[in-house]
């Protein structure tokens, strides 16, 4: 059976979901998306989910033609329809047709995408082995140009640090940001862990991520401390341990950076342990798919 997607309040098949041309997020990646997960039937913080798209946005100033409440019964129907209960979901914005010009006050109308397909474990196997990552040479977008924290659909800068990764035989990329600074991954948050003490950038230079905020949050409930604080090279490469953390990647360890392996290489236990905190919590917490 092939999916369906919502579409403006419509439901269709994945081949007959379509947009225009002259829709500015096909022209300009003028729009705003998410990346949830649901599991076991349950969808995790769908709700924080839901305020960072809004709040996204509010910051490219695009008004999202269903309130949050709809949204998120949209959401949930389209993970009905399609009989899915451990799946990816992408609820997508855009800011609608217009012309060839940027002004968005030319498309009237925004469009509404929602995609939900199965999904697995993003790594496969690297999860027990570590993931390779290698520091690349594009920066991530200056905050006061185009801030990380708009989830937008223009994510050629990130694009353009996977290329380079992938070039390089990693499976990660690490970007810094203008100022020399450790920002994040191609598509997910990094964290260092020195002495039982847990570290990683602020978020004025990277996304606010939900998975981000769940594995501070488990740490911090099993007494490890944690701090935000600017990272450069010294720093993970003379890191105890290494993780990102990523809606799609969950939690993943790193332990190979630039040719130098991480401590001894293997996953560290501080690491494997948030890994198993946050796979109970991914099990028990959720909006249920009713």
């Amino acid at each position: 059976m092939e999916l369906l997607i919502y579409f403006n309040g419509k439901f269709v098949p994945k081949s007959e979901a379509r947009t225009s041309i002259y829709d500015h997020g096909f022209l300009y990646g003028d729009g705003v998306f998410e990346g949830i997960r649901a599991y076991s039937g349950r969808v995790f913080r769908l709700d924080g989910h839901l305020d960072r798209m809004y709040d996204s946005a509010k910051a490219i100033d695009l008004k999202i033609p269903i309130s949050k409440e709809e949204m998120k019964k949209a959401i949930i129907e389209t993970l009905k329809k399609n009989k899915l209960k451990d799946a990816y979901i992408r609820p997508i914005v855009t800011r609608g047709d217009g012309d060839l010009g940027l002004d968005p006050r030319k498309c009237p109308v925004p469009n509404i995408f929602i995609i939900t397909q199965e999904w697995g474990a993003m790594y496969g196997d690297l999860y027990e082995k570590g993931l390779t990552a290698v520091t690349v040479g594009v920066r991530r977008n200056a905050c006061d140009a185009l801030p990380p924290n708009i989830k937008s659909l223009n994510y050629l800068n990130n694009i353009l640090a996977k290329i380079e990764a992938n070039v390089k035989g990693g499976d990660e990329a690490i970007m810094f940001d203008t100022h020399g600074h450790i920002s994040e991954g191609s598509g997910d948050n990094i964290f260092v862990i020195k002495n039982g003490r847990i570290i990683t950038p602020p978020t004025l230079n990277n996304l606010r991520g939900i998975t981000r905020a769940a594995a501070i949050e488990l740490a911090l409930k099993d007494g490890i401390e944690v701090i935000e604080g600017n990272l450069g090279f010294f720093d993970i490469y003379s890191a105890d341990e290494v993780f990102v953390t990523g809606t799609a990647a969950e939690i993943a360890p790193i332990t190979k950076i630039d040719g130098r392996l991480i401590a001894d290489g293997t996953p560290g236990e501080i690491t494997k342990k948030l890994m198993a905190a946050f796979k109970e919590l991914t099990r028990t917490e959720g909006t249920p798919i009713v």
